[in-house]
């Protein structure tokens, strides 16, 4: 799963490395080396205007979401606490999902996403410790993230909230150590074709979700500060020395 990310990108940095419309997408953002559920961050969606060819490609907007999917027929917020994660393999048919997989698809920009590894207790304890592992590409660029959104309409106050999910799948190569699951990332050539609102068949929407390409990512132990939402800082991401 993903339940803690580090996302630092500038709205200049994100519109450039997606190509974004510049014309709706300044919005103001703050690094978050502690990004967690029901926090707002970046998301990147696809809009089409009527004026538009239908061959032409959606146009790419940078956006703030709430991070937890709300269905639209959900009657508090309170349930996309739980939606922080959607499963590949059945998002498609879930209720919670499926309305945004079909027509609601973004992109979740990140610097790297944290996993929590269980080892042997140590001597004294009575269970192990749980040690935090930041994972970021290689190369240091960011990541775009899988991810399906949702307009919520609070009735009480009359308000929208978008809110999103991120998809997720079986964690292979060495990550799969230290989780079961992990995020599925998009490449570059296939952000118009997730994005765009037009409907698609749910087989070809599949296809252009892989994992990331085995030995693209690093995986390294960084400091448990991280297990408090509150800390929130560039030291979150830092190497520990190997023991």
């Amino acid at each position: 799963m993903c339940g803690r990310y580090a996302t630092t990108q500038t709205s200049a940095s994100l519109n450039q490395a997606f190509e974004v419309d510049l014309a709706n997408s300044f919005v103001e953002l703050e690094a978050d080396y502690n990004m967690a559920p029901t926090k707002l961050a970046p998301l990147l969606i696809g809009r089409r205007s009527e004026e538009q060819a239908a061959d032409a490609p959606p146009r790419r907007e940078l956006v703030t979401a709430r991070w937890g999917l709300i269905p639209s027929w959900a009657k508090d917020a309170s349930i996309g606490n739980r939606m922080i994660n959607a499963r590949t393999e059945t998002a498609a048919e879930k209720p919670a999902f499926r309305k945004a997989f079909a027509r609601r698809r973004g992109l979740v920009p990140a610097d790297g996403y944290y996993e929590w590894y269980a080892g042997r207790a140590r001597e004294g304890e009575a269970k192990p410790t749980k040690q935090p592992f930041y994972i970021t590409p290689k190369d240091r660029s960011v990541l775009a993230m899988a991810g399906l959104y949702e307009y919520w309409k609070d009735s009480e106050s009359g308000a929208w909230i978008t809110s999103f999910t991120i998809l997720t799948t079986t964690a292979e190569d060495e990550l799969g150590q230290l989780h079961d699951r992990m995020p599925l990332f998009l490449e570059s050539e296939a952000y118009d074709a997730w994005l765009d609102p037009a409907p698609r068949p749910t087989e070809q929407l599949l296809e252009l979700l892989v994992p990331a390409a085995p030995g693209r990512l690093d995986a390294f132990p960084v400091s448990t500060a991280v297990n408090n939402v509150r800390n929130n800082g560039p030291e979150l991401i830092v190497p520990l020395a190997p023991e």
